[in-house]
């Protein structure tokens, strides 16, 4: 498989997603770092419950806003991490590269939000 973006293409990506976002939402990301990675490790993989070889486009470590408390101070941010070559195994151009980023950056900030994979679906988002 040949990349469809470089690294720092596909983080200007993400970037623009973030960017993209709602004025409301960027105001509401608190402690939480969003980088970029080729793939997910085995063990990012079993947390979520997939096997070595599955495809996972994004994940969420960190305490959602929906569960901090009086007493959330001095942790490390949050951590939304976008796996590039998962995303660009499954797109077959650039622009599906784009939209899946897209979706992916929304998916794993509504886990941030507090948003569950189940309500996600009820609510239509997959």
């Amino acid at each position: 498989m040949h990349p469809k973006f470089s690294f720092e293409e596909f983080e200007q990506l993400v970037i623009q997603a973030l960017e993209d976002l709602p004025d409301f939402f960027k105001e509401q990301l608190q402690n939480v770092d969003v980088v970029v990675a080729d793939w997910p490790s085995e063990a990012e993989l079993r947390s979520v419950g997939l096997q070595p070889g599955q495809l996972l486009f994004g994940l969420y470590h960190g305490i959602p806003l929906t569960k901090r408390s009086s007493h959330y101070g001095l942790v490390l941010p949050d951590k939304i991490t976008i796996y590039r070559l998962s995303i660009e195994q499954v797109c077959r151009t650039p622009e599906e590269v784009m939209q899946r980023v897209q979706r992916t950056v929304k998916h794993e900030l509504a886990h941030h939000f507090g948003i569950s994979d189940d309500r996600l679906r009820e609510l239509g988002a997959y």
